[in-house]
């Protein structure tokens, strides 16, 4: 398995993947990429890096429990198949080497009796003598036959038994310098942030307890269709918030390495029911969000039919705000779901339905549904009901997003990567009314 590759470069693949920013207003402005990444790609580039950093330290725990578990089945006496080989060559190296010191002991003693002749000894017995040596010399010319025999078995089974204990020692050592390489990764990724925030004159911005966040959704997405998920934005403070956003990607796992090839992302709200979606364009949107209100988004993740079963990951950055005062912060949680994706060999792809589903839901839940006139957010305080539910989206929904080609790693079995939203990393917003 290959472990190094999961970085895969994380600013670039920030720029490729499939992308979309998330707002509480429908109207946005497209920002098209630049030779030189915005702050808002670098943010992602760092939440990126973070993901493939966890990942590799989860790998890494995985190799090293696993290279531990075959180093020892490979020592003595272990159950591992060339352990055993090696120990039943070596016994039998054993066995051969002693049965040739024996047979050398018998030629010896059959040539002392021959030597022992007396001068007057018959020929019967001088043809006995030597009819003795030469079956002595006979049993001694097999015994080496035998021992070289075994000796060369032993030396063959001893010798592919040190090559799996090196092959397991440096699958180790790739794991490691995997792990070094994806938190290398990972620094450069955050200093290049610091550096473009640095730059812009931008307005450090903590983490606290003004934007609640919660993301529910579908546990299995089959290959060829859609699964939408729902990523809530709450105001608790009793200020009006000027400017909220977030960012969020999909990818599914090629074996252990992120894969952006074949998941597609796109989001809608109660006021914005048609589909948008990120790609190699980057979509920066926003607006304000009053005391108590809360917006819900709309995530839909689609896989193309060709994806072969495996598991799929959306994560979406810590929702950022601004208030009139001047003041920002970033919400302590983002959203993060795990799903698999599951595949039915044999059917076609279906084919793609409109951009806009055949239903475009209710986007009211069972709380307080009260929706005013801030790009459908919800204004009134939330009473804690649960979200609305999306409507259908047709035969199929259109998949969208960037052809991005990353390098692999390796988990054991295609092993589940946990990472929590707690994982996300702290980053930092421009002051009150800059663009981000």
């Amino acid at each position: 398995m290959k472990f190094r590759h999961i970085l895969a470069t994380a600013v670039a693949a920030a720029l490729t993947a499939p992308v979309v920013a998330l707002s509480a207003a429908p109207a946005f402005a497209d920002v098209r990429q630049e030779a030189k990444p915005t702050i808002e790609q670098l943010r992602l580039a760092v939440t990126k890096a973070q993901a493939a950093y966890d990942a590799a330290v989860t790998a890494n725990a995985e190799v090293q429990k696993k290279v531990l578990a075959t180093l020892k089945s490979l020592g003595p006496g272990g159950d591992h198949p060339l352990a055993v080989a090696s120990d039943a060559a070596e016994k039998e190296a054993k066995a051969a080497a002693a049965a040739k010191t024996e047979a050398d002991a018998e030629l010896e003693k059959a040539r002392a009796g021959q030597d022992a002749l007396p001068d007057d000894a018959t020929a019967e017995q001088e043809a006995a003598a030597q009819k003795a040596v030469d079956a002595a010399q006979k049993a001694v010319d097999q015994a080496v036959a035998a021992k070289t025999a075994a000796d060369a078995k032993a030396e063959r089974a001893s010798g592919d038994l040190v090559d799996a204990q090196a092959a397991a020692a440096h699958e180790a050592a790739v794991a490691r310098s995997a792990k070094e390489d994806a938190l290398k990764a990972l620094d450069a990724a955050k200093k290049e942030l610091a550096d473009a925030e640095k730059a812009a004159g931008e307005k450090d911005c903590a983490r606290d307890d003004v934007l609640a966040v919660s993301m529910t959704g579908p546990k299995a997405i089959e290959a060829g269709g859609s699964g939408v998920f729902t990523y809530r934005v709450t105001n608790t403070s009793e200020r009006t918030l000027e400017k909220v956003t977030s960012s969020a990607f999909a990818f599914g796992w090629d074996r252990i390495e992120q894969d952006w090839r074949h998941v597609h992302l796109a989001w809608s709200s109660a006021d914005s029911p048609k589909w948008q979606t990120g790609g190699k364009g980057y979509a920066h949107l926003s607006s304000a969000l009053k005391p108590g209100g809360s917006v819900d988004f709309k995530l839909r993740v689609s896989v193309d039919a060709e994806t072969e079963s495996t598991k799929g990951e959306l994560v979406v950055d810590p929702a950022r705000y601004s208030d009139t005062t001047g003041s920002c912060g970033v919400a302590k949680d983002g959203g993060y779901e795990q799903f698999v994706i599951s595949h039915r060999p044999g059917e076609p792809a279906p084919d793609k339905g409109s951009e806009e589903g055949s239903d475009k839901g209710s986007g009211k839940g069972s709380g307080n549904g009260d929706t005013a006139e801030q790009g459908g957010s919800s204004q009134a305080p939330v009473t804690g009901g649960t979200s609305g539910t999306s409507g259908t989206s047709g035969d199929a929904l259109a998949t969208t997003g960037a052809d991005f080609s990353t390098l692999p790693i390796a988990l054991t079995g295609g092993a589940a990567v946990v990472l929590g939203a707690g994982a996300m990393v702290l980053v930092r917003r421009r002051k009150a009314g800059a663009d981000a």
